[in-house]
């Protein structure tokens, strides 16, 4: 019988410094970016682990008897980000690499730090979940220093109006099916940062906040570095 996940236990601290480490590893090598045929084997590679853990994942849940309506579809957020980021590794693009980015780093590394997680380590749950997360995390890293790809102006934009979408489409399909992606319908039912927040329906307009307040914070670092380049006028 799997142990019950405790956040911030050993093994999620574990998973978290392994997941960050490899993060840090993979940049530090980036001079893979100045050659282009080990660029492309890594980000392909990147880009084979993320669907192979997708793949493998429904396969897992199906042979156990876990699949049902409510997590087949790939209607999470985290499914949107995975989308993004396989384009962008596959075929490095402006419009995919900023969903990749703000959805990465304002929504998956959320979800890794207070994961909506039953079972801990070593439930094979467990390790699908942050091998998952770390892999999505890995690749918009590696996309921003060592090809040095970044949000422009206009990308916030863009990224609200492709959140807006992505929560018509989940909502949509909520309603219809019965079903919680994106957690429209109800909280998730294990100890999240969603208990610190109000009643349905008032904590999805505090989440949206939330999420531009950490888009603004993300993009921060590149709007001051275009300003402190900006030549001064006399």
């Amino acid at each position: 019988m799997s142990a019950h996940f405790h956040s911030f236990g050993p093994s999620h601290w574990a998973a978290m410094i392994l997941m960050f480490a490899t993060a840090a590893a993979l940049v530090a090598a980036s001079r893979a970016a100045d050659h282009p045929v080990l660029d492309k084997a890594l980000r392909w590679t990147l880009a084979g682990f993320l669907l192979a853990d997708w793949i493998a994942y429904l396969a897992m849940f199906y042979v156990n008897g876990w699949l049902a309506l409510g997590n087949v579809l790939p209607l999470n957020l985290c499914d949107w980000a995975t989308i993004a980021v396989v384009v962008t590794l596959l075929s490095p693009n402006q419009r995919s690499y900023e969903l990749s980015y703000f959805w990465a780093l304002a929504g998956t590394l959320l979800a890794s730090i207070t994961p909506d997680l039953e079972y801990d380590f070593p439930d094979v749950r467990f390790i699908f979940f942050f091998f998952y997360h770390a892999i999505i995390i890995t690749s918009v890293l590696y996309l921003t220093f060592a090809l040095r790809m970044r949000p422009v102006r206009g990308s916030i934009r863009r990224v609200i109006v492709w959140t807006l979408s992505y929560i018509a489409v989940a909502g949509t399909a909520d309603w219809l099916l019965g079903t919680d992606y994106g957690f429209l319908r109800a909280k998730p039912h294990v100890a999240t940062l969603f208990d610190s927040m109000p009643q349905w329906p008032w904590y999805i307009a505090e989440c949206f906040g939330i999420g531009i307040t950490a888009m603004l914070l993300l993009y921060a670092p590149f709007w001051v570095g275009d300003r402190l380049k900006r030549p001064r006028t006399v």
